[in-house]
């Protein structure tokens, strides 16, 4: 999203994460912008049974953790690495005086809090309302809108395990196998050795 030569040129810090480490606790106050060089990172909340649910996946040059840092308030989700991962951080005095100076980073920065918003509308639409087969469907669609999942000659590769699509979709992953395995004798997913393809 933002080169990491500017980036770097107001300050910023590149650190490496292990998989499964904590870069932002929920209900912490937000002090930087985070943008990821290489890796995963998820966001997620645990619910009163300890059940995880995923708000989001960011992969390389997406950035995550930015509403409540423009709100100032406390993070309602952890950040937390799927695989080890390189982060660059700016404090967030740092990263404000990037956007005044560079209008067009602001309106790149609008553009992604606007789709990421757009996602949740949709997800929570489908999450009230819609089968399992479908709410599956529509998760891997926008993953191939905005995630980048490369294309072969299979199709596009979905690059979320099936615990991820329970906790993207709020379905368990008992469901999410029957749906795979249902969508693919419908012809509409392909499993080839454990892998989904659309």
């Amino acid at each position: 999203m933002i080169t990491t030569d500017l980036l770097e040129k107001y300050g910023a810090v590149k650190k490496y994460f292990p998989k499964n480490e904590i870069i932002f606790e929920e209900g912490n106050l937000p002090t930087h912008y985070y943008q990821i060089v290489s890796g995963e990172v998820k966001m997620n909340n645990y619910n009163d049974d300890g059940r995880e649910f995923i708000q989001g996946i960011f992969y390389k040059d997406q950035s995550f953790g930015e509403p409540p840092l423009f709100l100032n308030q406390k993070y309602p989700a952890s950040a937390v690495s799927v695989e080890d991962a390189q982060v660059l951080y700016l404090s967030k005095s740092n990263f404000m005086k990037l956007l005044e100076e560079n209008p067009a980073i602001s309106i790149k920065i609008i553009e992604n809090l606007a789709q990421r918003l757009y996602y949740k509308s949709v997800m929570a639409a489908e999450m009230s309302t819609q089968e399992p087969e479908h709410r599956v469907l529509k998760l891997i669609d926008h993953g191939i809108a905005y995630f980048n999942f490369k294309k072969d000659q299979n199709g596009y590769l979905i690059n979320f395990t099936r615990q991820q699509i329970g906790d993207l979709t709020g379905l368990r992953v008992e469901t999410v196998i029957r749906t795979i395995k249902s969508l693919e004798k419908k012809g509409v997913l392909k499993i080839i050795n454990r892998k989904v393809y659309r």
